[in-house]
């Protein structure tokens, strides 16, 4: 009997190890569920020193095409879909009727008066950009007549940038 109870005791101890050891063991690292990876998302960052130069040789040939008294060079920089708003006049929707507007405003200007714009600043990102920038007209003799400011939206379409709102407005005269 005491053979017994000692076989029955050293069975105990054993599946009682047994036990012990499998919970402290690690699991088999075939077994082991590994927890989703989850991907931090890659934000790319826009140049837009370069872009901003971008918009800047736009705004030359503008000024270019403004010199001119080129008014479907100037439409050809707003997208069909285009609103503008300039200074106190109503709103224009459409390349048409900014057309139109430019080629009012054209007739009504001096002879020898020039435009020049800068931009000043740009964000967003490669696809939709907004500038803020100002503009600076002379008359003839190189003396400044009015100054002013404006805010562009250029969106990239088929690889270039195509201005689809734009508000300005002219600085109060100097007294």
């Amino acid at each position: 009997m005491n053979n017994q109870n000692n076989f029955k005791l050293a069975m105990l101890g054993l599946v009682i190890s047994i036990f012990a050891i499998g919970c402290n063991s690690q699991p088999d690292k075939k077994t082991e569920i590994e927890p989703a990876l989850t991907a931090e998302p890659v934000v790319v960052k826009a140049d837009m020193a370069s872009i901003k130069a971008e918009i800047q040789a736009l705004e030359n040939d503008w000024a270019a095409a403004d010199n001119a008294r080129d008014a479907n060079a100037i439409a050809a920089f707003y997208s069909d879909d285009a609103m503008s708003m300039s200074n106190n006049a109503p709103m224009k929707v459409g390349k048409a009727a900014i057309q139109k507007e430019m080629e009012e405003s054209l007739a009504k200007r001096t002879q020898g008066e020039t435009v020049a714009y800068e931009t000043l600043e740009v964000f967003g990102d490669e696809n939709t950009v907004t500038e803020i920038g100002t503009a600076i007209s002379k008359d003839a003799s190189g003396k400044v007549i009015r100054t002013g400011k404006y805010i562009a939206i250029w969106e990239k379409r088929d690889g270039k940038y195509i201005c689809i709102r734009d508000i300005y407005n002219t600085d109060a005269a100097a007294k």
